[in-house]
Order: structure tokens, then C-alpha cells, then sequence
């Protein structure tokens, strides 16, 4: 049942994510932040743990997933080191997934040839 609800859940979102897509002008750079917002807000109303729960790996695999790890990363080193947590805590928190985002970057840049338009 877990994987029925993460599908579903994580269906929405996506679908969500089109719909801005299809129905708005906005770039694809403001829908991903709209989604890292919205999982950070989530995280925020104590309400993305939750839905974690519920519906696993749907709600944190698309982008929103980030924006809850983001504030949850910066909740805790607040906790733990006080004042400078804010500054270092989701960087702490989400640093594995910035350094492979980066690295995929990298080796599909020197596998692909670019072109410009």
C-alpha cells in the first residue's frame, strides 16, 4: 500500500508541476523554486513529516523533498550550534545531493559536446 500512496502522491505533484507548465508563463527555474518553497513552507507547518510518512519516498524524491531537508538541516544545527546554524545548516544537511548534482554535471559537460544555439 505504501508504494500505491508514494505513486500517487508523488503523481500529483508532478502533475501539478505540469500544469504550471501547461497553463502558466512561468520558467521551469521559477517552478523549481516554487516546489523547493513549498517543501521548505511544509517543513515549516511541521505538516512535511507527516506526509513523509504517509506517502515515503512520493513526496521527497520530486524537488520539494530538498526544501524540507533544507529547513529541517538548518533547524538543527540551530539547535546545536546556536546562531551560526543558520547560515550552515542546510548546506550541512543537503550537501551529499549539491555535490552530486554538481558532479553529474561535470562528467555529462565533458561526455557531451555542447553547441551554442
Amino acid at each position: 500500500m505504501t508504494f500505491l500512496w508514494a505513486f500517487l502522491v508523488g503523481g500529483f505533484i508532478c502533475a501539478l508541476g505540469q500544469l504550471l507548465i501547461l497553463k502558466t508563463n512561468w520558467t521551469p527555474a521559477r517552478i523549481l523554486v516554487t516546489f523547493v518553497v513549498l517543501g521548505a513552507l511544509l517543513q515549516v507547518c511541521m505538516v512535511f513529516d507527516s506526509l513523509k510518512q504517509f506517502a515515503g519516498a512520493g513526496v521527497t524524491t520530486p524537488i520539494t523533498g530538498f526544501g524540507a531537508g533544507l529547513v529541517k538541516g538548518t533547524f538543527e544545527n540551530i539547535d546545536k550550534y546556536g546562531f551560526i546554524g543558520i547560515f550552515t545548516g542546510g548546506l550541512t544537511a543537503m550537501s551529499a545531493g549539491i555535490a552530486v548534482a554538481i558532479v553529474s554535471g561535470l562528467v555529462i559537460g565533458m561526455i557531451f559536446k555542447s553547441r551554442s544555439k
